[in-house]
């Protein structure tokens, strides 16, 4: 049975000037053929650029993605991988400060939360709703989400991409 092909966006939302060929060199080692990003300024944080590619390989190819940038210090990334009829999709974030996190969605691009990790943050709440609502962020990555949020604005010419608020 062959591996279904997926498909998927990587975000850099900032990155030093120069790492941003090492980035591609990354990208194109795991994909398997070279990429060229289009880099512009990030406003947000002087020095540094931002760009978006869309990928397409086999599934899984957005961990493999994901795995490849995250050692840099002083980057922001996002990478997100569409489900497959066969394969979940997902969305890798990352920041300096908080690390990889790593959630599975569905269809519809929603973050879905595991009945395991409602049990450990139900268990860890030990009935208390506040300590509940924090493990549930922290399992739907909203502090990723809240600290991304600027750099996902860029600038006025870039179409805004709200991962987080909808309805």
């Amino acid at each position: 049975m062959a591996t279904p092909q997926a498909r998927g966006v990587i975000f850099i939302h900032s990155a030093p000037r120069a790492l941003c060929p090492h980035l591609e060199w990354a990208v194109g080692r795991a994909l398997g053929h070279a990429v060229s990003f289009e880099w512009a300024e990030q406003p947000v944080l002087s020095g540094s650029r931002r760009a978006e590619f869309y990928w397409e390989g086999p599934a899984g190819t957005g961990a493999a993605l994901a795995t490849a940038i995250r050692g840099w210090e002083h980057l922001r990334f996002e990478v997100s991988e569409d489900p497959t009829p066969r394969s979940d999709g997902g969305r890798w974030l990352h920041t300096p400060g908080l690390g990889i996190h790593y959630a599975q969605t569905d269809t519809a691009g929603n973050v879905v939360i595991g009945e395991d990790r409602l049990r450990y943050a139900m268990e860890v709440a030990a009935g208390d709703a506040f300590e509940l609502q924090r493990e549930l962020q922290v399992a739907l990555g909203a502090a990723w989400d809240e600290e991304l949020e600027p750099f996902r604005h860029a600038g006025d010419e870039v179409t805004v991409v709200w991962l987080h608020k909808v309805g």
